[in-house]
């Protein structure tokens, strides 16, 4: 590797190093608890099962691995959601120098990221959505392995159906990118004809299939209330017309509201904005299918639906919008003059986290302000004037009952909710406060 190439590298690892430090210390200083989402996947946690009443079942997965490793200390779950942000950097880096040939270019397709608020400024709310970072990163990379070789590697197509599966535990919304993955191969095959289709392809569905077996059992046995939930928080139930036009254009507006610094810190970069569309071009096909056919999906379903899209859903959809963007500028990009584009980018950079500490500091009505720790202390105090034993439930919303879990020294297992709860009818001690219950089994 020439020393050009090498002192580029040292500053990609610069850059994501110094992204997970300055995200982890900056809300560990400026929170006084952890956030919502975070809080629920640690509740999950406690009592790990095949699913929630929510979301599947790997946000919590992780969140108690952390818990086993780290106990209650807030920076480790701000730690956690960064090593999922840079370890998805790391592998849009990769695939972009794959594409580009060119680490310089590559770095840039990476730097790009730092406009788009889904990549720093929510990082710290450890939750589904950044829990489908790095998977998703995972799942395009091998992809590409396999769609750039005409006898892909066994490990390869077991692999991708590994990180499939892995996003799809984290968040069903997972589905519209394997569904564009699937319609690149169906397109490359049945249309194209450029190659033929191979039994071998059908590995990476079996392992996918393999590794949902557990969570599809636990759906059926709990009357599929993820999908529920899921339909309900779209509003796709209530059939009214109008939300088929308004749904689909107020997506459309926020994508592209969302996207303005990224397009600002892209036209930085280039002499002009004039590109050509080749459709012959292997890599080009590639980029867009992965970029423009999943954001397509989405819309046609609040199309045909009705169904409202929320925001932070689309967190995982633009990690490689960066690349797509300096794969067709390419050309127009001057490498020599790149004063301004650093310069906007270090704004960017260091803006977000200003921003996120001046929020946090200024308001004090928000979900991150909320007394856990003291509350829990409270709890405990009452609880140990009448009995002897530590306290191993707490039932209540995932919200105060998940952060007794959390800040409670014996890390009680969160039973759901209150309401028709069979586990009080069968405790040995237990007393309410406020909604909520903590006691011990029999």
């Amino acid at each position: 590797m020439g020393q050009n190439k090498k002192k580029l590298l040292n500053l990609f690892y610069i850059f994501i190093t110094t992204h997970l430090v300055l995200w982890t210390v900056v809300p560990s200083l400026v929170n006084q608890n952890l956030p919502l989402d975070t809080i629920e996947a640690l509740a999950w946690g406690s009592n790990l099962d095949w699913g929630f009443n929510k979301h599947p079942p790997l946000s919590a997965f992780f969140a108690e691995i952390f818990f086993t490793i780290f106990g209650s200390q807030d920076w480790a779950y701000y730690f956690l959601s960064q090593i999922f942000v840079i370890v998805a950097f790391y592998f849009v880096f990769k695939l972009s120098y794959e594409l580009l040939d060119s680490i310089k270019l590559s770095f840039i397709s990476v730097l790009l990221l730092e406009s788009i608020y889904f990549y720093n400024f929510t990082t710290p709310e450890f939750n589904v959505n950044v829990s489908q970072l790095p998977f998703w990163a995972l799942t395009v990379y091998f992809t590409w392995r396999i769609f750039n070789k005409k006898e892909p590697k066994v490990l390869d197509l077991i692999l991708l159906g590994v990180f499939a599966a892995a996003g799809f535990l984290s968040k069903y919304l997972f589905l519209y990118l394997l569904i564009s993955i699937d319609l690149l191969f169906f397109y490359l095959i049945f249309f194209k004809k450029e190659r033929k289709f191979q039994f071998t392809y059908l590995i990476s569905l079996e392992v996918f299939l393999l590794l949902l077996i557990p969570h599809l059992i636990w759906l059926t046995n709990n009357d599929f209330v993820t999908i529920t939930y899921g339909l309900a928080r779209t509003g796709a139930a209530d059939f009214n017309i109008i939300n088929h036009l308004v749904n689909p254009f107020l997506f459309f507006l926020k994508q592209v509201g969302i996207l303005i610094p990224f397009f600002f810190l892209a036209y930085l970069l280039t002499k002009n904005l004039k590109f050509k569309i080749n459709f012959k071009d292997k890599k080009l096909i590639f980029l867009i299918f992965i970029n423009i056919v999943p954001l397509i999906l989405v819309l046609c379903t609040s199309l045909f639906m009705g169904s409202k899209i929320r925001t932070m859903w689309m967190t995982p959809f633009y990690l490689f919008i960066g690349l797509f963007a300096v794969y067709i500028l390419r050309k127009n990009i001057n490498l020599k003059k790149l004063n301004n584009f650093i310069i906007v980018f270090i704004f960017l950079f260091l803006f977000s986290p200003f921003v996120y500490s001046y929020v946090s500091i200024s308001k004090d009505n928000k979900r991150t302000d909320y007394p856990g720790k003291q509350i829990a202390q409270k709890v405990q105090l009452e609880w140990d004037q009448d009995f002897d034993e530590p306290i191993q439930f707490v039932i209540g919303d995932e919200w105060k009952a998940g952060n007794l879990s959390y800040h409670l020294k014996s890390r009680p297992k969160w039973e759901g909710f209150v309401r028709n709860n069979n586990i009080l009818n069968e405790a040995k001690e237990y007393i309410c406060i406020d909604e909520i219950c903590v006691g011990t089994y029999k």
